[in-house]
């Protein structure tokens, strides 16, 4: 089997809040189109980390980031990238659902019309799509003009990721997408995750093991702040090479 080429490359990040080192020379690559999981006890650097794959980070007063971070051979971190354009490339889905106070259709419709869309026959294909990849079409498509606040806490949390969508990224940043949800919005939410596999490159945080075991292709594990170990998911969770990986996905450290 050809092994994947990199999507993504970070090569001796740090990341600084002020004094406080949180994100400690992580050097890793990601191959595109897989799953990869980010797992790690809070406090770890984990969302962190993420957040800088579109520079979320950038408003936070201290803030400070070294090394070199490429997705698609293109240094994020350089000076002169244009950040709004990046973020169409990398979208974000947080922790808990954050629709917009708008209807179904505008949410999803928000995007492009920022990228100055006006064709309605084109921003209904948008939206539809985006909708059928976020598996939430057949749920909504008899009221996409009412509140996306009418939904329910998955269904928000999958209209979240098909605003993202729309929009066309290329990698998807997930920060703990199913932490608020109950058990079947998380099972539709790692069904998702597998199909969007398919066309985009995933990575997502996590503190669910069992999450992490059964949608991710690779695992990465930090502990204060630095890379433990990276690889295969199978291995990481059968076979770690490091004492710590294997106490903390035994439970032995919280």
């Amino acid at each position: 089997m050809v092994e994947n080429k990199h999507k993504v490359s970070l090569t001796d990040i740090s990341i600084f809040y002020g004094k406080l080192h949180v994100v400690k020379h992580v050097s890793v690559e990601l191959p595109e189109k897989e799953i990869t999981a980010i797992i790690g006890p809070s406090g770890s650097g984990k969302s962190t980390l993420l957040r800088s794959l579109n520079r979320m980070n950038d408003h936070i007063s201290g803030m400070r980031i070294t090394g070199e971070a490429l997705i698609d051979n293109q240094n994020i971190l350089a000076n002169g990238v244009d950040v709004v354009m990046l973020r169409r490339k990398v979208g974000m889905v947080f922790q808990r659902p954050n629709p917009f106070p708008k209807s179904i259709y505008e949410n999803v419709a928000y995007g492009p019309k920022l990228q100055g869309l006006r064709s309605k026959a084109d921003l209904d294909i948008i939206v539809e799509n985006s909708l059928r990849q976020a598996a939430l079409w057949d749920e909504v498509k008899d009221r996409l003009h009412v509140s996306g606040f009418d939904l329910s806490g998955g269904q928000q949390q999958r209209l979240c990721i098909a605003r993202s969508l729309a929009v066309g990224p290329e990698v998807l940043l997930m920060d703990e997408p199913a932490s608020a949800l109950d058990p079947a919005a998380t099972a539709k939410i790692e069904e998702l995750m597998l199909m969007l596999k398919r066309t985009l490159t995933v990575i997502v945080v996590t503190h669910n093991m069992q999450q992490a075991a059964r949608v991710s292709d690779r695992t990465a594990f930090l502990l204060g702040g630095e890379l433990v170990e990276y690889d295969a998911t199978r291995k990481i969770f059968t076979t770690p090479q490091d004492k710590r990986t294997d106490d903390y996905i035994s439970g032995k450290m919280g």
